[in-house]
């Protein structure tokens, strides 16, 4: 979804002005580049720079998951032969005053949404509060604010409107009982019983956070595997986890509908059974933020689903409008975002782009453990579709990992047979978002398992078994009857 070809020559041109609609990273990171760069830039934006993703999104979910590992880590310490307290029996656990979490977590996400518009300034980007559209051939009316009514003109425009959460017509957020994921900081107090409808990434992560914080909490997943899109024996160590700390997943199964009760929620599933708890979070997907806009009038093709259709350099298919970020439904990520502005503004410049591979994005999932991803998938190669060598190498026996009392976890390799370059990776950890980036590395510069095997780690590390899974692999490439 999103990626298409180009109907028009698209000619390039060195553009003075450029205007951008939506301030997360897409729009920011390609504000500054282009302003960087000389060009005159002005940004509309309706909520704050760093749009959704600072705001009620990214930053806010993942500073809350941090709390929570926090928690997991102090409740775990016990094991280190930390104790509490002055020796008494009665060692307390840690426990989570979500008042403080929750103001901490948004004036954090506050803060950076004010450090971007500085440094947008500091650049010389001119920022609009308020929505907009975009008017043929490109160029932005301000159509909410203090600015209302103006017409921005421009040589290119940039569309970076994001996206906001599905909601089903059975399961309307109130902000009080029933939640959206930008509503979930509402909370004053640990939810007693957390429902969580949609077992995607937003649905895991914020069920992992919640247990750790002390919630009860329900998973309702309508596929048989927790994470379905990603990496099968990740998402198995994730779902052992989830069973030891406590998270229940009702699977093969979807909320039909929501409803409040005196004292909590009554979700019914398609199966037929009720679940009662206290708080529902729905995490069923995102819906692109593209109506309204004036897009098709400008000659941009919209796809069913809402999604303004690219191709690998953010162009659209009218000449001098690109479009980065969740709106246009190349991959929901922060990073595919900024990279997706940055190259549309590289792109009108006319330098030298290259064209955005998605097989390059390293990802995570922010659950406990962490779900790192980059590459090639176990998928793609069991479906023939890649030729590779693959070697799976459990924490277990790292000797950093037993130090840091870390029961679970993997690193697994994917080099391509016969000669030994590195084609995908996934790491299960604490930290594997740090973990993946030398992995990274060496698919995007087609790095060879020797390259990887022979780089120095440091003793102990984590990243010792990376380099200990390429050593394995070598023996693949240097023996193939192995």
């Amino acid at each position: 979804m999103g990626a298409v070809t180009s109907t028009n020559s698209h000619s390039r041109f060195a553009p003075d002005r450029i205007a951008i609609l939506g301030g997360g990273p897409g729009g920011y990171e390609a504000a500054m580049v282009a302003a960087d760069a000389g060009a005159e830039v002005t940004i509309v934006e309706e909520k704050g720079m760093g749009g959704s993703a600072v705001l009620t999104d990214v930053v806010p979910s993942k500073t809350l998951i941090a709390t929570a590992d926090a928690m997991r880590r102090v409740n775990l310490s016990t094991d280190f032969g930390v104790r509490f307290g002055e020796g008494r029996g009665d060692e307390a656990h840690a426990w989570a005053d979500f008042s403080k979490v929750n103001e901490r977590l948004l004036k954090l996400a506050k803060s950076q949404s004010r450090d971007i518009h500085s440094t947008l300034e500091s650049y010389g980007v001119r920022v609009v509060i308020g929505r907009g559209k975009v008017l043929p051939p490109h160029n932005i009316e301000v159509t909410t604010g203090a600015h209302e009514g103006e017409v921005i003109e421009a040589d290119a425009v940039i569309v970076a409107t994001g996206a906001h959460p599905r909601e089903l017509p059975s399961a309307v957020p109130d902000g009080e009982r029933i939640f959206n994921w930008t509503q979930a900081y509402n909370l004053t107090e640990v939810p007693e019983h957390m429902i969580v409808v949609g077992s995607g990434v937003t649905g895991a992560e914020f069920a992992s956070a919640y247990r750790r914080l002390g919630a009860q909490v329900t998973l309702v997943s309508s596929r048989e595997q927790v994470l379905p899109g990603e990496d099968s024996d990740a998402s198995q160590v994730l779902e052992h986890s989830f069973a030891r700390v406590g998270v229940h997943v009702a699977s093969l199964t979807r909320a039909e509908s929501v409803q409040r009760t005196e004292n909590g929620v009554e979700v019914k599933l398609t199966n037929g059974k009720v679940l009662e708890g206290s708080h529902c979070l729905m995490a069923v997907g995102g819906v692109p933020n593209t109506t309204g806009l004036g897009l098709e009038e400008c000659g941009v093709e919209i796809s069913e689903s809402g999604h303004v259709q690219v191709d690998t350099v953010s162009r659209t298919t009218a000449n001098n409008i690109y479009a980065a970020g969740d709106c246009t439904g190349v991959m929901p990520l922060a990073s595919v975002a900024a990279m997706q502005g940055r190259v549309a503004v590289a792109h009108m410049k006319g330098e030298s782009v290259k064209p955005l591979k998605l097989h390059q994005v390293a990802s995570n999932v922010f659950t406990s453990p962490e779900i790192a991803t980059v590459g090639v998938t176990q998928d793609q190669v069991d479906s023939g579709k890649y030729q590779a060598d693959v070697v799976k190498l459990d924490l277990a026996t790292n000797a950093r990992a037993k130090m840091m009392n870390i029961r679970e976890g993997f690193v697994k390799i994917f080099s391509r047979k016969g000669s030994g370059t590195v084609i995908g990776a996934v790491v299960v950890a604490p930290r594997a978002s740090e973990l993946i980036f030398p992995l990274a590395l060496a698919v995007t510069h087609k790095l060879h398992v020797d390259d990887v095997a022979t780089t120095f780690t440091v003793y102990p590390s984590l990243t010792g078994s990376i380099s200990e899974a390429a050593r394995r692999l070598h023996l693949h490439v240097t023996d193939p009857e192995d």
